[in-house]
């Protein structure tokens, strides 16, 4: 399944909710708080795309995963009085271990609500860094509701997992390094959940090369981003079990800053079933060594399964690591999805 758009578009000159500026900005905020993470080629990848492929390790910040970019610019740019009242964030996983990571780092309490739906492993490694861990219904919107009730009842400071400007400078820094270490990049295949990562990537990478093709990879199982660019509005989707469990979870009715990035910037949008989600774990561990949880395996998934066109030079975001020990032995056995 694929959304297709017609022309690549160009950030220059037009109204965006985060800009090249915002990212730079960015970029100079977080220096030496986050890990500027390789490009490495990957030669199996390469020889099968028959187009030089690289891999984005952004399995090698210190939580396993991109999400420290967008949560620590934002801690950065709260003023001292809004950090004080501590922290809240709505999670799949990966945005509230990189809250509770930034926020004990800066001495902030922290408070991460999540549904049941996430992964023991990724809960206690949120319990680890000193986070009060509240676990809220089955989705994400019922997690988010938690924390709309508790910066009303406690005045504590929302951090959301992609929404926000400052988030998706964040995950934008990305891109930077990207066209920085892959000067003629051509294609970008990006995990697509809320759409913080992958709009936050396009916004600088369009800006920088403006015919540069931007990909958004998700799941079959609940892709939110993809039914709301397909019906043109956000819409609300059931949220279900998935080895990509961190790109579970829905976009908010009420978003306004990555559903029109997505809309507006994403040159397609693929999905995947969970046998090719499986498939590209499998890959990432036998082929390139990396260890690598579902929703970082889908742009190697969607190569392995034909699914994408490549045209010139072409990144992979392998977004994070965060997989369950015994899941990715099963995985990489051969077991089933």
């Amino acid at each position: 399944m694929t959304i297709m758009k017609s022309e690549p578009r160009s950030t220059e000159n037009e109204t965006l909710p985060v800009s090249l500026a915002d990212i730079e900005r960015a970029a100079d905020r977080i220096r030496g708080r986050v890990t500027r993470t390789p490009l490495v080629p990957s030669a199996f990848l390469s020889g099968k795309a028959r187009q030089p492929v690289h891999l984005k390790l952004e399995t090698r910040q210190p939580i396993g995963a991109f999400k420290l970019r967008g949560a620590t610019n934002a801690i950065l740019a709260l003023d001292p009085a809004a950090r004080e009242r501590g922290l809240v964030t709505a999670s799949t996983g990966n945005h509230g271990r990189a809250v509770a990571y930034a926020a004990q780092a800066l001495g902030i309490p922290a408070t991460v609500c999540m549904s049941s739906l996430v992964p023991a492993n990724k809960v206690e490694a949120i319990r680890a860094l000193g986070a009060e861990i509240r676990i809220v219904g089955v989705s994400q919107d019922d997690a988010q509701d938690e924390v709309e009730r508790l910066v009303k009842s406690r005045g504590l400071t929302p951090i959301p997992p992609f929404d926000h400007a400052d988030v998706v400078a964040g995950q934008g820094t990305i891109g930077l390094e990207i066209v920085e270490d892959l000067p003629d990049v051509a294609t970008v295949l990006i995990p697509l959940s809320g759409g913080g990562l992958a709009g936050g990537i396009a916004v600088a990478v369009k800006a920088l090369k403006p015919q540069a093709r931007i990909i958004g990879i998700s799941m079959e199982r609940g892709a939110a981003m993809y039914a709301s660019v397909a019906a043109g509005r956000p819409v609300a989707v059931r949220e279900e079990e998935t080895l990509a469990d961190s790109l579970g979870g829905g976009i908010g009715l009420s978003n306004s800053v990555t559903f029109p990035l997505c809309r507006d910037l994403l040159d397609d949008i693929v999905l995947l079933t969970e046998d090719e989600i499986a498939a590209g774990i499998r890959h990432a561990s036998h082929e390139e060594g990396e260890i690598v949880e579902g929703a970082g395996a889908v742009g190697i998934a969607a190569i392995l399964a034909g699914k994408v066109e490549l045209i010139g030079p072409t990144a992979v975001i392998l977004s994070g690591s965060n997989i369950d020990a015994r899941v990715h032995r099963h995985i990489i056995e051969g077991g089933a999805a």
